[in-house]
């Protein structure tokens, strides 16, 4: 079988869990970078044993490269997805797919066109928990869920947003804290309640308010699909990254997420269901194994078709229809209800 060739576009900090994962799988190899700075570029082009392009639109002409990854800043991720299928790849990009679902709508019109498929990097939801319990949710042994909490609170400095200047931009970030870092959280909320009817929300700038134009603070209230209530806070304000804290309430048991360990307490008995830990005993990274399992999926499923085991563009956008909805709601003060 054909060994595909893979080439990835931004070699920004995410790009090395990309090139770990492309180097990482007997399957596929990795030919090419594209990198505006051409130091840098050349450095990593010598180090990967790779080819190396400043402008990847020429990378795109390659007609041996089948796979793109693109490791870029938001607003840039639309342009280089529609260029990659007007050349025929097969595209993995990095969260958001797009800045707005006017964006997404755009890149899924042109994929249905395209001989190639996008998938998404929303990781999260191969973390270990994360499979356990939409297991657990989806099997009934719970009973119906009636409520979901999620708590993230990490720190982000000013030197993060001053040394890029795309974040904390609208137009270049699309937003702040809800669409870089509190994504995967409210992606995983929605899949467990198989997505949200109608929310309400607030988004404030409190600490960081000098250094970026966007949230650093947000909370909201979500009506889930399947009944129960989301209650949702996130801020980048803490002084330290702390682990997300998620709990699950269902008729027949709790369901707890903290120091990245799964719990069930069911009646008087509390049982530790799984870690999201590495084997090591290390510290949980936020681009850790789960990162390399998305894009082994990705890989895979090009491979089985009849297997599309990887998040869709349709799928990513359900998360930047909450974010949308969450920033309109903070605005007007109302509930606002969620298209289909």
């Amino acid at each position: 079988m054909k060994t595909l060739q893979a080439a990835v576009i931004g070699c920004g900090a995410i790009h090395t869990c990309h090139v770990a994962a492309i180097r990482q799988n007997p399957e596929c190899r990795l030919r090419a970078i594209a990198e505006c700075d051409i130091g840098k570029g050349r450095a990593l082009a010598r180090e990967y044993g790779c080819d190396f392009y400043t402008d990847y639109h020429e990378m795109l002409g390659d007609p041996q490269i089948d796979v793109v990854h693109i490791c870029l800043p938001h607003h840039l991720h639309k342009e280089a997805i529609l260029a990659a299928l007007a050349a025929g790849k097969h595209i993995f990009t990095e969260k958001p797919v797009a800045l707005n679902s006017g964006e997404v709508s755009a890149i899924k019109l042109a994929e249905e066109k395209a001989a190639g498929h996008i998938g998404v990097c929303h990781q999260n939801r191969l973390n270990p928990s994360s499979q356990k319990i939409k297991m657990l949710l989806e099997s009934g042994q719970l009973g119906n869920m009636l409520s979901i909490k999620a708590v993230l609170t990490w720190s982000r400095s000013d030197a993060y947003y001053s040394e890029s200047l795309w974040r904390g931009r609208f137009a270049t970030e699309g937003g702040s804290l809800l669409i870089n870092q509190a994504i995967h959280t409210l992606d995983l909320m929605q899949w467990f309640g198989g997505g949200v009817l109608a929310l309400k929300g607030v988004v404030e700038r409190t600490f960081l308010s000098d250094v970026t134009e966007n949230e650093d603070t947000a909370m909201a209230s979500l009506k889930m699909t399947n009944g129960a209530r989301g209650l949702f806070y996130a801020t980048n304000c803490h002084s330290t990254d702390s682990p997300l804290l998620l709990e699950i309430h269902c008729e027949k048991g709790l369901l707890q997420l903290y120091h990245n360990t799964l719990w069930l307490t069911e009646g008087e008995n509390k049982t530790l269901l799984v870690s999201d830990d590495s084997p090591s005993g290390a510290t949980k990274s936020y681009w850790g194994d789960s990162h390399r399992q998305a894009v082994s999926n990705f890989y895979y499923s090009l491979r089985h078709p009849e297997e599309k085991n990887y998040t869709s563009v349709s799928q990513a956008g359900v998360s930047l229809n909450i974010i949308g909805a969450i920033y309109r709601s903070s605005q007007s003060g109302k509930w606002i209800t969620l298209a289909d």
